[in-house]
């Protein structure tokens, strides 16, 4: 009995230092430039991240799949907030692995105001670090990244439990932003 406590307590271990050094490893960090990137929205228009720079704040959002109760409760989470984000000169992008009709159903199901891209060969999250172990898992982490209008991150948050976290934690980065 103590070897199975103890090979558990080990296996938790490893798992909490595999988290802790994933965020340092594969994630992109506050100051870094966030890569540009193209890709199709909901409504098969494709857009790159630097159609925003000089112009908008961007609120970059990585989800594991349209439809399940964690991403549908984020996305909610950021519609809910959308006009203080708004007023806070931001954009909200959100991307995922799913195709652009099941992102355009998905929008519509929820009454999402912003735009999801779709990522199906996970280009943008590797550029980005949000795949799980850089990508042994075939799973998204749920990590947001606030870019400044200079294409500057100016914060990661990574939350896989707490959705509403993202977005408060994003508004307060953009208060930040528009006090500098």
């Amino acid at each position: 009995m103590k070897t199975i406590a103890l090979a558990s307590g080990c296996i938790v271990a490893l798992l909490v230092l595999l988290f802790v050094l994933e965020e340092k490893i594969f994630m992109l960090h506050v100051g870094d430039r966030a890569p540009d990137f193209s890709a199709l929205t909901q409504a098969g228009e494709r857009i790159r991240l630097s159609d925003f720079h000089g112009r908008k704040n961007i609120v970059l959002y990585f989800y594991p799949k349209d439809y399940t109760a964690g991403c549908t409760e984020q996305a909610c989470t950021l519609r809910d907030n959308y006009a203080e984000l708004q007023k806070l000169d931001a954009v909200v992008l959100g991307v995922s692995a799913d195709d652009r009709y099941s992102h355009s159903m998905f929008a519509a199901s929820y009454n999402l105001p912003f735009t999801l891209l779709s990522d199906p060969d996970r280009t943008i999250m590797r550029e980005y670090g949000s795949r799980w172990l850089g990508g042994l898992l075939p799973v998204t982490k749920r990590v947001t990244y606030v870019i400044d209008k200079g294409g500057i991150i100016g914060a990661v948050i990574h939350h896989e439990v707490n959705m509403s976290k993202h977005v408060e934690d994003a508004l307060a980065s953009l208060q930040r932003l528009q006090s500098r």
